[in-house]
């Protein structure tokens, strides 16, 4: 985590001041985040921690929760299932009242059947495979979108925009990566366009060797990638270096963090990678005192900093306004009410997806930064 960053009660002072607010509350709720805080996936841990505890504190800032001051409990899956199942155990011991995360769709799932069974509610900031709200959990919500919805936008893309004809369908054979994988690939054969390869890669693996042969010998003018950084960045890196310059590059919500640029091995080979994502909060109105805040502490709330921000602000708008802790009280006020957030006003339907869901996609630059690209007709 960054010192800077973590300079005893500046980032909450300077939300405090910014909201007009300072008394803080005395009594403890507890809340869980719960995701990648070591390994490969960790810099999406660590986005969740920054903006999970600048929220809490703008909370407690303002009152708390039912006159309770926030207080968070971190817990490291990984990204890892079974570490994932030992977490939500060790959340649910703990007694949390509710908890933002996980990260990784393939240890959300796991974990959320834990947290159904004790009552405790939860939200995830960044897990976007369906199942993770099919599976008729009552106190089960996520801040993002569906694949099935950020597929459809990439598939698009691909045909409208890129023109691909011959386009190479990649995946980690994770729940997250290959889910969107296939979605992607659903809506580029509704579109017209089969892909001319659809593989899976590994988790953890840097040589890509084979797959760039495969590529090649495809003539392939689109690659779509559905996975994480780690991978991400070795696979594009080593589709330059050998020489597939022009194959337009593109990827998901699981690249959102500039260590995709430290993973590929430099700015150079990340100029021009696309991806999707939802429209970046840091461009509205909502945001513009959070954000401020969190650049003066030396942060800049990249990826999903925002996403555990809005969806700290969610559980305890949820508590305050069921007037109880209680997980099952808190679900069904927040299906029936609208929140708030530095993302703006959100709401859920009846299995916990927000109503209104925003991808857009964005293109790295030779800077090694991404910026989101104005909306195609």
């Amino acid at each position: 985590m960054s010192q800077t960053f973590y300079k005893k009660g500046f980032l909450a002072l300077a939300v405090a001041t910014a909201l007009g607010v300072s008394a803080f509350a005395q009594a403890e709720v507890k809340i869980g985040v719960a995701g990648p805080m070591t390994g490969a996936n960790a810099a999406f841990g660590e986005q969740y921690m920054k903006g999970a505890q600048a929220a809490a504190d703008a909370v407690n800032a303002a009152g708390g929760v039912n006159g309770e001051k926030i207080v968070l409990v971190k817990g490291d899956d990984a990204c890892e299932p079974k570490q994932a199942v030992t977490v939500a155990k060790d959340l649910t011991n703990q007694k949390v009242a509710g908890v933002v995360g996980h990260f990784c769709s393939s240890s959300t799932i796991p974990a959320s059947e834990i947290y159904d069974e004790a009552g405790i509610i939860a939200i995830t900031p960044g897990s976007t495979n369906p199942a993770v709200t099919e599976r008729g959990l009552s106190a089960m919500f996520r801040m993002c979108g569906r694949d099935d919805q950020q597929g459809i936008v990439a598939g698009d893309y691909i045909v409208d925009v890129l023109k691909g004809k011959k386009v190479v369908v990649l995946h980690d054979k994770d729940t997250y990566g290959q889910g969107l994988a296939d979605a992607t690939k659903a809506q580029l054969e509704k579109r017209g366009v089969k892909p001319v390869l659809y593989e899976g890669l590994t988790r953890g693996e840097k040589d890509f060797s084979t797959i760039v042969t495969k590529i090649r010998g495809a003539g392939a003018d689109v690659v779509y990638f559905g996975g994480l950084h780690p991978e991400a960045g070795p696979l594009v890196r080593q589709l330059r270096e050998q020489g597939l310059k022009d194959v337009k590059f593109m990827s998901d919500d699981g690249i959102v963090t500039d260590e995709l640029v430290t993973t590929a091995g430099g700015p150079q080979f990340v100029d021009g990678v696309l991806m999707t994502f939802g429209a970046d909060p840091r461009m509205l109105p909502d945001s513009k005192t959070v954000v401020d805040a969190f650049r003066k502490a030396g942060t800049e709330p990249e990826g999903y900093t925002l996403y555990a921000y809005a969806s700290v602000q969610t559980l305890a708008a949820a508590f305050n306004g069921a007037k109880s802790n209680k997980g099952e009280e808190a679900a069904k006020w927040l299906k029936a009410n609208t929140v708030k957030t530095v993302m703006g006003e959100k709401a859920w339907d009846s299995k916990g997806d927000l109503k209104v869901s925003d991808y857009v996609v964005y293109q790295w630059d030779k800077d090694g930064k991404y910026h989101q690209l104005e909306k195609q007709k």
